[in-house]
């Protein structure tokens, strides 16, 4: 593919795409980061298999005036979470859990304070009804503490009864299903480790961790916010990360360091039903449920803030097991109006996106440097999303 900063295309027209229109998608990236809306980006895209654009444009580390890099080393966020599925994914697969084990099965000390029923369905499709906040008196330098969270998070009371709504989950849900994981590995191997052996090795992503390894940190994009406006996410705890990670940090929601590249492998992945490289992680049956809408109609309460303040239209939600659904409608959405309803997606706050368009055996990946603020990053993600598939000639 090529190292270093600038736009390689190849062998697109063979892939039915358009190189012309690929460059509109580096362009308005360059576009962008000449603004200053966001400082750079590095990105990805594929077809049926095949790698027809690999780019960096723009600014990584601004404050050093360091040019975006084709294998820079981005704090992947929420995309964690598809990462994190996998492995419990594999677990069901393997008979070792189903969807409707309960998690105090596992964790008898979760079953309190009215969680005594939520599933691993619940946790996986963001359904359960606990706290989307942290564990209030968690120190900030105990987050990445997987057993130290887990502990607080099982004294968190039940928020809403499960089932009764789709609330995202940004940090707990996913942190009780990595421990329950570690607990039916036999609990000798740090989650970060079963992650490693588990998933990131098999597909041979090189350049990826849970937790910052002291090999990559050298490439490390730092998190900076260059949006101010109110939203989602508070900027300071975000940008803490940049302090608080290091290589034994395991935060099963949100700590991978990754490339595009790499992240791309892990999409492939999903794209072949599980397979890659003639290796398998899932069977076709279970990647199909998870890329599958299991929310029905009921909307993300996440974006309400968002409809409030752009007065944005309800959507349903569109989540199958951890993964985002483009499903079907005009609506705001990070994976683009005009993909196919089955396109499946992995978001991180402000920054990231992969997704699958299975109809169109197309894969973007694109990490974004400058965080924004999550509404004006979906918008941004979906122009990006829209210039991809406007290049798919056939």
């Amino acid at each position: 593919m090529g190292q270093g900063q600038g736009v390689e295309i190849r062998n697109a027209s063979e892939q039915g795409l358009d190189p012309d229109g690929l460059n509109r998608l580096a362009r308005a990236i360059e576009q962008d980061s000449s603004k200053g809306i966001y400082d750079g980006a590095a990105f990805l895209v594929g077809r049926a298999g095949e790698v027809v654009m690999h780019g960096a444009v723009g600014h990584t580390d601004l404050e050093r005036k360091r040019v975006a890099d084709k294998d820079d080393v981005f704090f992947v966020m929420s995309i964690t979470k598809q990462i994190t599925t996998t492995v419990v994914l594999m677990r069901i697969d393997r008979g070792d859990l189903s969807l409707t084990t309960p998690v105090v099965e596992i964790i008898p000390e979760f079953g309190i304070k009215g969680k005594q029923n939520i599933t691993v369905r619940h946790l996986l499709t963001h359904t359960s009804g606990i706290s989307a906040e942290m564990p209030p008196g968690l120190p900030l330098d105990q987050i990445g503490n997987l057993q130290a969270y887990v502990a607080a998070a099982c004294q968190q009371r039940l928020n809403t009864l499960p089932d009764k709504g789709v609330s995202y989950n940004p940090f707990t849900a996913h942190a009780i299903l990595a421990e329950m994981v570690r607990r039916l590995d036999g609990g000798d191997r740090p989650f970060r480790r079963i992650v490693q052996e588990d998933v990131l090795d098999p597909l041979g992503m090189k350049d990826t961790s849970m937790g910052l390894r002291p090999d990559l940190a050298g490439r490390r994009v730092p998190v900076v916010f260059r949006d101010d406006t109110p939203g989602l996410f508070e900027p300071a705890l975000l940008e803490a990360t940049n302090i608080i990670f290091n290589e034994e940090t395991e935060v099963p929601a949100g700590g991978v360091f990754s490339t595009v590249a790499d992240i791309y492998r892990f999409a492939e992945m999903l794209r072949q039903e599980g397979e890659l490289d003639g290796v398998r992680l899932l069977s076709p049956a279970m990647v199909e449920l998870a890329v599958t809408n299991q929310t029905g109609t009921d909307r993300n309460d996440l974006y309400d803030y968002a409809r409030e303040m752009y007065g944005w239209p309800e959507w349903p939600a569109y989540l199958g097991l951890s993964f985002f659904l483009r499903g079907e409608g005009v609506f705001p959405t990070p994976l683009g109006i005009t993909t196919s309803p089955g396109t499946f997606a992995g978001l991180g706050a402000g920054s990231t996106v992969f997704w699958v368009d299975p109809e169109r055996e197309l894969t973007f990946v694109c990490f974004a440097a400058g965080l924004l603020e999550e509404a004006a990053s979906m918008l941004r993600f979906q122009r990006l999303s829209d210039l991809v598939v406007s290049a798919v000639e056939g």
